[in-house]
Formats: structure tokens, sequence, C-alpha cells
């Protein structure tokens, strides 16, 4: 056993001195650290939208992940007074509460109550119309910002692979020029075509990942509204009013 673990050891222990000898080796001649401004000066005119993209994909998630809360959309704290004002059939009053209460369910269940008349004449395929309507105007609405992390999550790319086209012309153009003995000229470009494209993917995949995760939610959040939108009805269908 002593012999297996200093035997599993040993590897590890010269893989950490070749690492530090390495390490001292770069200090003494001088090796200088690439920093990240470094590296988006060398990303070329690619970095500048690669950027933008970047602040725009946070800024949606940040969005998404507060508007697409389930409690938000739903808001099943107000599932008593909606009740309580279904029992009593008090159209009125149950669309003031939603006019008072903005999110998902509110908009759909306040298009149904619409289609009531005053003398609260009950036609459900006309109800049921109108929330149809008014669930998928809303989907529309709520889909849209995550709608945008699926362009961001295709186009990164596809921009990335342009700057690194970009980088090569530059590259080629540079050894037909005859800089083929220095390699310090065609640094610049190789760097902006190898840059660029990780740039592109590191955007990508956060996109994407983000993009599938909010749409499920959302489609998740739109079922159980459903639900709840048709027990609400039923309240209101079998109400009895004095």
């Amino acid at each position: 056993m002593m012999v297996v673990f200093v035997g599993m050891l040993m590897p590890i222990a010269t893989t950490l001195a070749e690492e530090a000898g390495q390490a001292v080796v770069e200090e003494e001649v001088g090796v200088e650290a690439v920093t990240f401004g470094a590296l988006i000066k060398q990303g070329g005119w690619a970095m500048y939208p690669l950027g933008l993209f970047s602040v725009a994909m946070f800024y949606l998630i940040i969005r998404n992940s507060l508007l697409l809360r389930e409690k938000n959309m739903l808001r099943e704290d107000l599932a008593p007074q909606i009740e309580e004002l279904m029992a009593k059939r008090d159209v009125a009053g149950l669309r003031e509460l939603c006019a008072a209460n903005d999110s998902l369910i509110t908009a759909v269940l306040d298009a149904g109550m619409e289609r009531i008349s005053g003398e609260h004449d009950y036609d459900p395929q006309h109800v049921m119309e109108a929330i149809e309507e008014a669930g998928n105007e809303q989907m529309v609405i709520f889909m849209k910002p995550i709608n945008f992390l699926s362009i961001i999550g295709g186009t990164a790319p596809m921009l990335g692979l342009l700057g690194t086209v970009s980088g090569m012309i530059k590259a080629f153009s540079i050894i037909a020029q005859g800089g083929m003995g220095d390699p310090g000229k065609l640094a610049g470009s190789i760097g902006e075509a190898l840059i660029t494209t990780a740039t592109g993917l590191l955007i990508a995949i956060p996109a994407m990942i983000a993009y599938f995760l909010f749409k499920n939610n959302f489609i998740k959040s739109m079922s159980t509204m459903g639900r709840m939108v048709g027990r609400y009805l039923n309240i209101y269908r079998y109400a009895k009013v004095g």
C-alpha cells in the first residue's frame, strides 16, 4: 500500500516541480503576463460588438430571472381574494383587483371577465376564447426577452468566426508581403483569429443555456396558469348568488 501511495504521489510532485521551475524561469527572463485589456485589443474590431453582446446577455439573464419568477407571474397570494370574488360573481371587483395587480394571470383573467356583461351573462365559449387570445398575447410579450438570448447565442459564434476570418486574412497578407521570417508580425493577426472565436463561444454557451432554462420554466408556468384559471372559472360557474 505504501509503495502504491508513493507511486501515485511521484507524478504529481514531478508536475508541481516542473511548473514551479517554469515560473521561476519566466520571472528571470521577464516574460510579461497577458492582461485582459491586451486580449481585447488583440482581438480587433470584432471584440467591440461581442462586448455589446456580453453586456446584453447579462442584462437579459438578470431581467428574466426577476421577471419570470413563478410567484410574480401566477400571484398565488391573490388566490383567496380571486376565489372570494368569483364566488360572489363580482366581476367589477375582480377586474379592479386584476388592474391593481399586473401579472400574467391577472391579465389573462381580466380578459375573460371582460366578456361577461354587467348582468353576469356567462358564455363559457366566449370567455375561453378571450382567455386564449390574452394568453397568446402574454406569451409573445414574455417570450420576446427570452428569444433575444437565443439570438445572441446564435449570432455571437458567427461574429467570432467572422473575426477569425478577418485575422487569418491579415496573417496571409503579411506572409504574402514577406513577413514569414518575423513571427512578431504574424502574432497580432493570429491572436485576433483565435481570441474572437473563443470570445464568441464564451458568450454563446451561457446564453443558450439560459435560453432553454427560461423557456422551459415559462412553459411550465403557462401550463400551471391554465389550470388555475380553469379552477377560478369553475368557481364562478357554479357559484350560487342569492
